[in-house]
């Protein structure tokens, strides 16, 4: 099944319909019309029907609602929500949250500042994770503790700030949790992955006011 998914993820590469530039499907995002004709994000990239592509980036998707692209590549009068960039923002975040879940029933997530501490200095962690509401002085100390290990082990460690405690106490099974160690391990690569299409929706996208505005041409139909 992971299999699978890699070949998914992979290709074919799809035609954004902001950029006219391809991609891999895991660096898009593909939406649909639903039978009432409202626009819907199709994350999972599973619903029926013709789908039109847009690059992994909040500021694309603004730019295609402005230009009114969904209709034109869809084909038909789309209903699109004035706030479908925070929508879709919402649900990659509900994405990367389940998926941490998993982390935490694999055994390969650790929680509180001595535990994380502890994985720090035997454990093979790929990630840490802060609250975004935790004190700086904790941050700093980790951060402390990180830098002295790879002096030694150079492997790389993500550090990440993008949900607060709330978000990490959901998934990882605590109350307040404001540190978390992610070890090496399947869940932990899930999870990074949905990390890193959320770090890549936010993240500013060059140029894209020097796009034209009228992109002639649709957008195959998938």
């Amino acid at each position: 099944m992971a299999q699978r998914r890699e070949e998914d993820d992979r290709g074919p590469e799809r035609l954004c319909i902001v950029t006219r530039n391809s991609r891999p499907p895991a660096e898009m995002l593909r939406f649909v019309a639903a039978p009432d004709g409202r626009l819907t994000p199709d994350l999972k990239r599973k619903l029926p029907g013709r789908g039109v592509w847009v690059t992994l980036s909040a500021e694309l998707v603004a730019q295609a609602m402005k230009r009114k692209a969904f209709a034109r590549s869809l084909k038909q009068p789309v209903e699109v929500s004035p706030d479908l960039v925070g929508e879709i923002d919402a649900l990659l975040v509900k994405d990367a949250i389940q998926a941490l879940s998993f982390t935490s029933k694999a055994g390969e997530a650790v929680t509180g500042f001595t535990k994380v501490e502890s994985a720090i200095n035997r454990a093979n962690i790929v990630a840490l994770l802060h609250a975004r509401d935790a004190a700086p002085d904790g941050v700093r100390k980790i951060g402390q503790m990180l830098r002295r290990r790879q002096l030694t082990d150079q492997r790389p460690v993500h550090v990440i700030d993008a949900f607060d405690s709330d978000d990490l106490s959901l998934a990882l099974g605590g109350v307040h949790v404001i540190h978390a160690a992610l070890e090496a391990g399947p869940a932990s690569t899930g999870f990074l992955a949905c990390w890193g299409r959320l770090n890549a929706y936010r993240a500013t996208t060059a140029n894209v006011a020097e796009l034209p505005t009228d992109q002639p041409g649709d957008s195959a139909p998938d």
